[in-house]
C-alpha cells in the first residue's frame, strides 16, 4: 500500500472537477468515453448481476426505479427491457449524454419514451427532482462503486449522511435502496484492487494501480489509475473515491433508515456467509412505513 501526498493525487485527476457538491469526475469527458466503451454493452452484464438485481428487486414487489448514478445507462437500460419504470439521474452530464442518445435511438418503444433521465446533485437530489418522485419510488439504485466518488472531509461524514438521506427521501414507505461499494477493508489491507469487475464480461482488458491517501493517519482517498485497451486504443485515467468501511457505511445506513430498518448485506451477489473476501458489498435498507 503506497502513503502519497494530496498534490499528487488531486493534480492528476481529469481535468474539469468541479468544486463544490458531487464531483463529476468524468467532466473532461475522456474517462466518459472509454467507460463507455469499456462498459457501454448491455449484453456485457454479468447474468449473475442481471439475476441477482432483478430478483430481488422483484422479490421487493418494485416497479418504479430511481437510478441515481446511471452513468451512461447500463442498468437503466436493462431495467426498462425488463419492464420496469425507471427515472435516471447522475451528476455527470458527459455520462449522460450516451444515455441520452440511447433514449432518443430508441424513443419510438414505449418505455425508453417515457424515460425520464436528469442532471441532478446527490446533496440536493430531493428538492431537485420532488414534482418527480411525487408518492416516492418503490426502489433507489445507487450502484457501480459510484457513491464512494462522493468525498467528504468532515469527520462527521456530513455529506454522504445528507446525500443518503435525500436518497431514503425519494423512497416511498416500504421502498427499498439498494446501494454498492468496494471491499474497501480489503484494499486498504493489501494495498490493491481486483481489476475484474463483477459487473460487466467485458472482452476489453484493465489494469488498476491503486493509492491511498492518509490524512491525519486516516486513509481519506483511494485513487485508482485505470489503463483500459479497447478497440486497438490504450486510455489512461484517474478516478478518485472514499474509502468506506463496510462497518462505517453500516453505520451511516442504519443512522439514517433507523436501527429497526430491515438491513441486508451481500457480498458479489451472494449471501455473506457464502463468501469470505468479496470484491464488492451491496446493501439493501428498507424504509419504514411509518
Amino acid at each position: 500500500m503506497s502513503a502519497t501526498s494530496a498534490d499528487s493525487v488531486f493534480v492528476a485527476r481529469s481535468e474539469g472537477i468541479s468544486a463544490e457538491g458531487v464531483r463529476d469526475q468524468y467532466a473532461d469527458g475522456k474517462a466518459a468515453k472509454v467507460w463507455e466503451i469499456f462498459i457501454g454493452d448491455k449484453n456485457s452484464r454479468t447474468e449473475n448481476y442481471k439475476n441477482f438485481l432483478i430478483n430481488l428487486l422483484k422479490s421487493k414487489n418494485c416497479k418504479r426505479i430511481l437510478d441515481v448514478a446511471c452513468g451512461t445507462g447500463v442498468d437503466s437500460i436493462m431495467l426498462l427491457e425488463e419492464g420496469f419504470e425507471v427515472v435516471s439521474v447522475d451528476a455527470s452530464d458527459k455520462m449522460l449524454k450516451y444515455a441520452l442518445k440511447e433514449r432518443w435511438n430508441r424513443r419510438k418503444e414505449a418505455a425508453f419514451d417515457n424515460w425520464i433521465i436528469e442532471e441532478a446533485n446527490w446533496l440536493s437530489l430531493y428538492d431537485d427532482i420532488k414534482d418527480i418522485v411525487k408518492d416516492g419510488f418503490d426502489a433507489v439504485l445507487c450502484l457501480g462503486n459510484s457513491f464512494a466518488h462522493l468525498m467528504d472531509s468532515s469527520p462527521e461524514q456530513l455529506e454522504h449522511k445528507k446525500a443518503i438521506k435525500n436518497f431514503e427521501k425519494c423512497l416511498k414507505p416500504g421502498g427499498v435502496l439498494i446501494i454498492d461499494h468496494r471491499n474497501y477493508d480489503n484494499i486498504l489491507e493489501t494495498g490493491a484492487t481486483p481489476a475484474k469487475s463483477l459487473y460487466y464480461n467485458s472482452s476489453h482488458t484493465a489494469d488498476i494501480k491503486t493509492s491511498v491517501l492518509f490524512y491525519c493517519g486516516k486513509p481519506a482517498m483511494v485513487a485508482m489509475d485505470y489503463l483500459i485497451e479497447a478497440n486497438n486504443l490504450t486510455s489512461e485515467f484517474r478516478l478518485s473515491y472514499y474509502p468506506h468501511t463496510l462497518s462505517q457505511f453500516t453505520k451511516i445506513l442504519r443512522e439514517i433508515f433507523g436501527a429497526g430498518a430491515e438491513h441486508q448485506i451481500y457480498g458479489d451477489f451472494k449471501d455473506l456467509n457464502e463468501i469470505q473476501n468479496p470484491a464488492f458489498y451491496i446493501h439493501l435498507m428498507e424504509k419504514g412505513l411509518n
